[in-house]
């Protein structure tokens, strides 16, 4: 489950432009089972206005240090808060936050709170490159503040530059991430997602089923746990926030990209991999002649779970999947001693709302010390969150001496 579920998260939200996306922030929050609190400036209320986030958030929004219920507002905010969040952040509230300067309901809470802090600033790209901002960007990160920078793009006056607030999706996965566990903090994560395509010819291909569904989850959810995580992928989507994707599509270029990155400290192949793929494909359309079926022979394509098994470094996990349709766990357990992997999460894909295509999942773990967990039907990022308790378990196991 997200660490949002059932979180109190105080959303500031400052007099800049870009507050009208602190809306969607909101909802994306709510959405995910947290229990919000909106807190606009004097500022933010020249731009947005509270009757929409009255509506969209869990509680009505707050503003004054003198005319809210509480006769202590910020100190009732900043100690009940799970998380606070800004966004967006102007300059001056860096300022003040930088400074602990009190002025408002909003600074007095941010200094008047031990919950982890997500600051999301946003301004025109001459402010965001000034040396007093970015001076006080560095002392809150030194404080553990953790700042979602903004991105380039289309700023207002119709200005293109660096400033624009990130996108809500990205600042929502900073939150789940300061609410998570870091139990994947330092660790290099490398996960490949999607079926390969194997070209027949130019124009058509040989694939499989698979979506990359399950291997994005497992991304999410290894930022969310502190991981800095690269993920090589086939499938045509939204990276996750956070998470360097490296396009790939055929069996080969998955290879050459994972084999460049193989020191990754865990190693989870989600991906399909093509077993077979055409022999020497030509580089010109094969078209249909006199209604004559064109011959394709195949030929296999490299194991390269098999090498990155084989070279596992110390203290490196290797993880591997196994797509099956009948004697599930046997066939798992078999591969996983060939390839010399710590795990291989088997799935059943002919059973209902399971494996290709589908937001749910059911899987079985195999470790190679012989034990096994089960993981019933579940959405997908439940699915990854189980597979890195598994990780994390089997990682902090000693290893027996030989």
């Amino acid at each position: 489950m997200s660490a949002l579920a059932g979180a109190r998260v105080v959303l500031g939200v400052t007099g800049g432009i870009a507050a009208y996306k602190a809306i969607e922030v909101s909802r994306r929050l709510v959405d995910a089972g947290a229990h919000v609190v909106p807190v606009l400036s004097e500022g933010a209320e020249r731009f947005v206005g509270r009757v929409t986030f009255d509506a969209l958030a869990s509680e009505k929004v707050q503003t004054s240090l003198w005319d809210e219920t509480s006769p202590i507002p910020h100190t009732r905010l900043g100690q009940t808060a799970d998380c606070i969040v800004v966004a967006p952040a102007t300059a001056r509230l860096l300022a003040d936050y930088r400074m602990a300067r009190s002025d408002d309901l909003l600074t007095a809470t941010l200094i008047a709170t031990r919950a982890p802090v997500v600051v999301c600033p946003a301004m025109h790209t001459e402010m965001w490159e000034n040396a007093g901002v970015q001076d006080n960007i560095d002392v809150l990160r030194d404080r553990g503040v953790t700042i979602v920078d903004p991105e380039p793009g289309r700023l207002a006056g119709g200005d293109i530059g660096h400033g624009r607030l990130a996108a809500p999706a990205t600042i929502v996965a900073h939150i789940e991430r300061a609410l998570t566990t870091p139990d994947l903090a330092g660790l290099h994560v490398l996960i490949t997602a999607g079926g390969t395509k194997e070209a027949i010819d130019p124009v058509r291909v040989i694939s499989n089923r698979s979506t990359g569904k399950q291997g994005y989850a497992l991304a999410e959810a290894a930022f969310a746990r502190g991981a800095t995580v690269t993920l090589v992928s086939t499938v045509d989507r939204e990276a996750p926030a956070g998470v360097e994707v490296v396009a790939v599509e055929s069996a080969a270029e998955m290879q050459d990209a994972v084999m460049a990155r193989q020191s990754a400290d865990i190693v989870i192949m989600a991906a399909a991999v093509a077993d077979f793929r055409p022999v020497d494909p030509p580089d010109q359309k094969i078209k249909k002649t006199g209604g004559a079926v064109p011959e394709i022979v195949l030929e296999k394509t490299h194991d390269f779970l098999v090498d990155l098994g084989h070279q596992k470094r110390p203290g490196q996990t290797i993880v591997g999947f196994a797509a099956e349709t009948s004697d599930v766990v046997d066939n798992a357990r078999g591969k996983l001693e060939r390839k010399q992997l710590d795990c291989i999460v088997a799935n059943d894909v002919s059973a209902p709302e399971t494996g290709f295509a589908h937001d749910t999942n059911a899987v079985t773990l195999v470790f190679a010390d012989g034990s096994t967990r089960a993981v019933a039907l579940s959405p997908k990022r439940v699915i990854a969150d189980a597979i890195f308790d598994g990780i994390v378990q089997l990682r902090a196991t000693p290893t027996p001496s030989a």
